[in-house]
């Protein structure tokens, strides 16, 4: 991942400015989910939040500007949830660890489903899903080596791949009922489990 960009244009000083931020994020984010990226405006977002168009602008250049802030926030987010991961890890159980990879991918289940439809609906984002797709697969087989220390680099990465896909089949079942999605999640835990402990030496 390339290093941290600032979240906004102009960084507020004052509490009220952060306070002025954290609304045109929480406002964008809202209309983003209900109407989609190309049809919200700038001056609906600041309307939603109670922020005058000139202050907006002064944070936010653009749409694209604020969609990129909400990016970042996702990467974030993520990439400080997989360093507190990897702090826990060593000694790990196979079924310890599945359970933590797998809890780790839930609980990021709304910000990531809605991080990767802002990119599709973006367009022209193949490069940033890709660097992000690498970024993963390198935080997990590092999470799986320092778990399983004599697992070579190349396993682990491979390792990595076949669980980020196992955890994409549980993200997929949004339109299933809540007792099968329960049922789906208990026996993807069950595989990544048995594909963790075949590892292990």
């Amino acid at each position: 991942m390339s290093s941290p960009r600032p979240l906004v244009a102009q960084e507020p000083k004052r509490q009220r400015g952060r306070l002025r931020v954290a609304a045109i994020i929480e406002a964008s984010v809202e209309l983003f989910k209900e109407k989609g990226f190309d049809a919200v405006t700038m001056t609906e977002i600041a309307a939603r939040s109670g922020t005058a168009i000139g202050s907006l602008y002064r944070f936010f250049p653009s749409k694209d500007a604020l969609a990129d802030a909400l990016l970042l926030q996702f990467t974030t987010l993520v990439t400080s949830e997989l360093t507190e991961l990897e702090k826990k890890v060593s000694g790990m159980a196979p079924d310890e660890l599945a359970n933590a990879l797998i809890d780790f991918s839930e609980s990021l289940r709304a910000q990531r489903n809605f991080a990767a439809a802002l990119l599709e609906e973006r367009g022209g984002r193949e490069s940033r899903r890709m660097e992000f797709r690498e970024f993963m697969r390198q935080r997990i087989a590092r999470i799986l080596r320092k778990s399983i220390p004599d697992l070579d680099a190349s396993r682990a990465k491979t390792m990595a791949i076949v669980i980020l896909h196992s955890l994409k089949v549980v993200s997929a079942t949004e339109q299933e009922t809540p007792a099968a999605r329960a049922l789906i999640l208990t026996e993807t835990r069950k595989l990544v489990r048995l594909y963790i402990a075949s590892a292990v030496g």
